[in-house]
């Protein structure tokens, strides 16, 4: 019997098993092991061939990842990767719902069956590794669990063996590791699987017969983050971004690894309304979720790139309590939470080789935290605190307790973090288990205080926001600032319409757009690569909980267009993906949690194009006023971004709109119900 027939007789095996419920145990003889998704379509298949583990993914009985095996390498002990033999396993299944507190959607299905997997090695040791399989409708997560065992306590991972070995050379969505920058701010390359070294992830990967999907992991806890290296034209592995000194992981059983993660969809808008990372991470641990609330907010920031101003105290001082005050009356005005200052405190870039003179307690004589923290009250906006530790993690460690202490009782509730440093003191690249380690103690520490974080130069996101969810949002890919100075001129019109598909799989990110004044002064070789009705558009498709309006506040005065950012909310009841084609457009469409309204946004890349867009999400029987952002006949990203129409008239769920976008352009739209 082939494996193909012996998998075709252990599914039907699994399917029955399932069908009863609860926890079932299987025994050592029923190799190979199945477990599908509720829907059926999705099939893991686990299997031992010469005492090695492997597993297989199929969709719809086609094969999406090929046979790839699994196991471990380890500096201090002998290797849990073969002489394997199967002890016993268990099928569980869950099917659930439960709410996010913000999010791109209220109430989020976790529905999944689950396959766990005892190994024992057949040796003198007899180690016991555990491999856990859940399968949903859009995809699988795996992990491995170490558990307390005589033969078993600490030890130092060398290696991860796990793979992925693709069917065909399909193509990929990706960006390199360490090579450019330590930051994930690589522009995506789109490229034949086999001109990939090693990649981060999350990577996205489009079949010739249309199948997409996404390898990531979730829940990246107290251990590396995992990249992946092509071993040969096909075959990829799991590459741990180790520590200085050459080692992956320290552990201690027990313990388990991140889930390693696939999203599997028929189309690439799928991907995008995939919940499996957060499902895969812990619920949530605060018991007071009061104090966290998306915002949008305005800050001291473009200017600094522009050169308007330093963040270095002198002349051009930016961060001074005069112009504090000026953006928060402008925040205050067009319904702004929040006052991002950068630059503020003592030390603040004087000397990046001595990271200990940096404070983030003290602030620049110039600068009256006390005045500016009871200003900012009587007028409904809160500051958004800023540290930059430029690599610094011990001297921010040593600091972070007191300094949180002292943004609660001002009333400071969000702090954006930055790590502008190849390395984290000195040595430590930001994605191994050091820089793992340090982002978690930075949230826990923050929640503490009840401070909500925007992290900068960060790990990846994994969905941790599910366990910590004042983790608001992160950088973790090119944002809108290297528009401002970046030697290649800044991010193509392209950028946005590829992070859809790749970096906001893994979690919210503060792009930093709102840009309404197109010149750059200071820096003439580069700008915002998009059209102003583009800009608007991306406060629809790129999502995050606390959002900027980028800009300087003279720049948004008098602009008619500006009101859609006043109006826009940032916190969601339910997301739709109306159409999509990686790096080429998107039309998302989103639902205001805190009212009926919807709002619209669709972007394209370089090529000028029309998009038809059903508005099938809008509730029957309804009439509702679209208020509509486009770009002008006129418009086109290098020459005339600025050209926007703006129109309103009433729609409801038959209409099909038909928008033309400009080159580099997009459109936005804001939907309110004529009923109230």
């Amino acid at each position: 019997m082939d494996i193909m027939e012996r998998i075709k007789g252990a599914w039907k095996v699994c399917v029955i098993l399932l069908l009863l419920g609860g926890i079932t145990e299987i025994f050592a003889s029923e190799l190979p092991l199945l477990v599908g998704s509720p829907d059926s379509k999705l099939r893991v298949n686990f299997f031992i061939e010469q005492g090695c583990a492997f597993y297989n993914v199929t969709k719809n009985n086609k094969i999406v990842i090929d046979k790839s095996m699994l196991g471990f390498k380890f500096r201090n002990i002998p290797a849990l990767d073969c002489n394997f033999i199967l002890e016993s396993s268990k099928s569980d299944s869950l099917n659930q719902t439960w709410e996010q507190p913000w999010g791109e959607k209220r109430f989020i299905t976790n529905h999944y069956n689950e396959l766990k997997v005892y190994l024992k090695q057949k040796d003198s040791l007899q180690r016991t590794l555990v491999v856990t399989f859940r399968v949903f409708n859009d995809g699988i997560g795996f992990r491995y669990q170490f558990p307390k065992q005589k033969n078993l306590d600490s030890l130092i991972i060398s290696d991860e063996e796990t793979e992925f070995n693709m069917t065909a050379m399909h193509n990929a969505w990706w960006i390199p590791v360490h090579s450019e920058n330590s930051f994930y701010e690589s522009l995506y390359r789109h490229t034949p699987l086999n001109k990939i070294d090693t990649a981060n992830t999350p990577i996205t990967i489009e079949t010739k017969d249309g199948l997409c999907f996404t390898i990531h992991e979730a829940n990246l806890t107290d251990y590396a983050s995992m990249t992946l290296l092509r071993t040969d034209s096909l075959r990829f592995k799991c590459e741990l971004v180790p520590w200085s000194n050459g080692d992956k992981v320290y552990g201690k059983a027990p313990f388990a690894t991140p889930w390693r993660t696939l999203i599997i969809a028929d189309n690439p808008g799928d991907l995008i309304t995939s919940h499996l990372m957060l499902n895969l991470n812990d619920t949530c641990k605060l018991d007071d979720l009061s104090w966290i609330k998306p915002k949008k907010y305005i800050g001291i920031w473009w200017a600094l790139h522009q050169g308007k101003y330093t963040w270095e105290s002198g002349p051009k001082h930016g961060a001074t309590t005069e112009n504090t005050k000026m953006y928060i009356d402008f925040a205050s005005e067009h319904n702004m939470k929040g006052v991002l200052v950068e630059g503020w405190n003592l030390s603040w870039g004087k000397d990046k080789k001595d990271d200990t003179l940096i404070s983030f307690l003290k602030a620049y004589p110039d600068f009256d935290m006390g005045e500016i923290c009871r200003y900012a009250k009587t007028k409904g906006v809160t500051l958004i605190g800023h540290n930059e530790t430029f690599g610094g993690v011990s001297n921010y460690e040593n600091q972070i307790d007191s300094a949180f202490r002292m943004y609660e009782m001002l009333g400071i509730d969000a702090v954006k973090t930055g790590y502008v440093s190849k390395y984290l003191d000195g040595k430590e690249w930001h994605d191994s288990q050091f820089g793992v380690r340090h982002y978690r103690k930075v949230i826990e520490t923050a929640a503490k205080y009840h401070i909500m974080i925007d992290n900068h130069e960060p790990v990846k996101p994994t969905g941790i926001s599910r366990t910590f969810p004042n983790l608001m949002t992160q950088e973790g890919a090119r944002g809108q600032e290297f528009d401002a100075w970046s030697r290649d001129g800044g991010n193509p019109p392209s950028h946005t319409t590829i992070l859809p598909f790749t970096r906001m799989l893994a979690g919210p990110m503060d792009f930093t757009f709102g840009t309404f004044n197109f010149e750059n002064i200071n820096n003439p070789k580069t700008r915002v690569q998009t059209t102003l009705a583009k800009q608007l558009a991306l406060y629809v498709v790129i999502y995050s909980p606390l959002q900027m309006a980028s800009d300087l506040p003279e720049n948004y005065s008098g602009n008619k267009a500006f009101q859609f950012i006043a109006d826009v909310p940032c916190d969601w009841e339910d997301t739709k993906v109306l159409n999509a084609a990686i790096g080429k457009y998107v039309t998302i469409a989103r639902k205001d949690r805190n009212s009926d309204d919807w709002y619209l946004g669709s972007i394209t890349n370089e090529e000028a194009r029309t998009l038809k867009v059903p508005l099938l999400f809008l509730d029957q029987g309804k009439k509702y006023t679209a208020e509509i952002y486009k770009d002008g006949d006129d418009a086109n990203w290098k020459m005339n971004p600025t050209s926007v129409n703006i129109e309103r008239f009433q729609v409801d769920v038959n209409t099909k709109l038909e928008m033309k976008m400009a080159s580099g352009g997009g459109f936005a739209v804001r939907f309110t119900s004529d009923i109230k």
